[in-house]
């Protein structure tokens, strides 16, 4: 298993975070996802992540992946 750690703009409480982890739960592959709302910072893990369809999932829960 591997875990990939996005830094994630935008999220301002607890709403954001479920919709994150939401759509990117259910990108195949992935087994978990860790969201801390302070730093932004969501680590998914699981395997054979398919990093464009992690970003698109977190673009389409309405918010950017910084760098």
């Amino acid at each position: 298993m591997s875990v990939t750690t996005y830094t994630v703009t935008g999220m301002t409480c607890g709403h954001c975070v479920s919709s994150v982890k939401e759509e990117v739960g259910e990108v195949p592959g992935v087994t978990g996802v860790e969201v801390d709302l302070p730093t932004g910072r969501v680590e998914v893990s699981g395997e054979s992540l398919d990093d464009a369809a992690v970003r698109a999932a977190i673009k389409e829960a309405g918010y950017e992946v910084a760098g």
